[in-house]
């Protein structure tokens, strides 16, 4: 183990997680294909490697600081890109049921590559669009989490990621500074998707200390089955 993993195991150690030699190995392998993939797609402008386990390893893991992930069977990670924060929860916290959802193929050839090399179980990657899937039978109100880190403003998250999440089960947006504007411009949009705000957790990543929230979103009825409305639809027209 050298410098950059014994930093990692030191600040998950903070907070009851305690890495094995295995996944600090897939951890490893995991940054290598990033980079190595990252020459032939864009996947990250992220590569220097205390950086990538600091801001994209270290950061996907936050989530488990605010959440019980030994209580999370099905997670759902909604335009995951590289495939944060899903994979470096699956790594940390294998018993999880990972469903990785991503609009563009070529992304998911790279998680299906980063999977098979990792060994990872239990671990289902779909290309499509959110807007889609969420209609479809097995995903639509079945999660018990589901994330997504810095994809779009709230209002459009929630259309895409609420619809996955069963009843009393939460959404996690992961977001970077304050997001009080967003979220008072998506009280709306949590009215009509029957979601509700539990708690917002500030935290700073170490080192740069650089501001990260991440948003708790309870769910407390099932989606009405007009929403998710038609690709590209919640985007151009956010309920606001």
């Amino acid at each position: 183990m050298d410098d950059i993993q014994q930093q990692l195991q030191r600040r998950l150690k903070k907070h009851g997680l305690v890495l094995g030699e295995l996944q600090l190995e897939q951890f490893e392998l995991y940054y290598q294909e990033l980079v190595s993939w990252n020459e032939k797609m864009n996947l990250t402008g992220i590569t220097d490697r205390e950086q990538v386990y600091t801001k994209h390893f270290y950061d996907s893991v936050s989530l488990a600081f605010y959440t019980d992930m030994t209580k999370v069977n099905k997670l759902a990670d909604i335009g995951s890109g590289a495939g944060f924060p899903g994979l470096p929860l699956k790594i940390c916290f294998p018993h999880i049921k990972l469903t990785i959802i991503d609009s563009l193929n070529k992304r998911i050839g790279f998680l299906q590559h980063v999977v098979d090399i990792l060994g990872l179980t239990d671990v289902g990657l779909v290309h499509g669009r959110a807007e889609e899937i969420a209609r479809k039978e097995g995903y639509r109100d079945s999660y018990d989490l589901v994330t997504a880190r810095a994809v779009a403003k709230l209002a459009v998250l929630n259309e895409f990621c609420l619809p996955f999440v069963r009843k009393s089960g939460i959404f996690a947006a992961m977001k970077g500074g304050d997001p009080r504007e967003e979220m008072k411009e998506a009280e709306f949009s949590f009215n009509q998707l029957k979601g509700r705000v539990k708690a917002v957790h500030p935290f700073q990543l170490p080192v740069e200390e650089s501001e990260r929230h991440i948003i708790l979103i309870q769910k407390f009825d099932k989606t009405p089955y007009k929403y998710p409305r038609k690709p590209g639809t919640p985007m151009k027209t956010p309920l606001i």
